[in-house]
């Protein structure tokens, strides 16, 4: 059995005047989603095998806000092809995972993650919330009955939780935008 977790990065701010859209930082409640989903990663004991994430800023402090509700860091590889990729990338980085890792996460950006976890979850009760938005800062756990990453494949994942902040706290929702 694999597992593979997606993570949105938390949201992000327009207000600060960087120059690149890669160097966009979190706003207030962006940082607060990271730790309240890190968090809910502890309690419900989530690990991970390996994690990949986007080398972006948001990215990089959404792990950092991760981190801190979890309890520990995540050790990320930070991989450029994750930052804005397409869900075939995403997929490539996934069925290109070593064997010996049962579980990985993925940490990165719309529109890649949510087409991605659409093209691979097969039907489910869960499915329709996923249909209908994937929020920054949540969290998509889908596992395969495979033995091996490269034999992923469309449609044959059971999408065994949906995690957005606001489920967890009112006030970090709604996702007004699609940053």
């Amino acid at each position: 059995m694999k597992t593979l977790t997606l993570l949105r990065h938390a949201k992000s701010t327009w207000d600060d005047p960087v120059s690149r859209d890669f160097d966009r930082p979190l706003n207030k409640r962006g940082h607060r989603a990271a730790q309240t989903i890190g968090r809910e990663m502890r309690r419900l004991g989530l690990e991970f095998d390996r994690v990949a994430a986007s080398p972006a800023a948001r990215v990089q402090e959404t792990l950092d806000g991760v981190a801190e509700g979890y309890g520990r860091a995540l050790e990320p590889g930070f991989d450029q092809r994750i930052y804005l990729a397409s869900p075939e990338t995403l997929l490539e980085i996934a069925r290109s995972t070593d064997d010996s890792a049962d579980s990985l996460l993925i940490v990165g950006h719309n529109p890649g993650l949510e087409r991605l976890a659409m093209l691979l979850a097969g039907e489910s009760a869960l499915r329709s919330d996923l249909a209908e938005k994937y929020p920054t800062a949540t969290l998509a756990v889908i596992s395969f009955p495979v033995e091996r990453w490269k034999d992923v494949a469309e449609g044959t994942g059971t999408l065994s939780r949906f995690i957005r902040p606001r489920d967890l706290d009112p006030e970090l929702g709604p996702d007004e935008d699609s940053f």
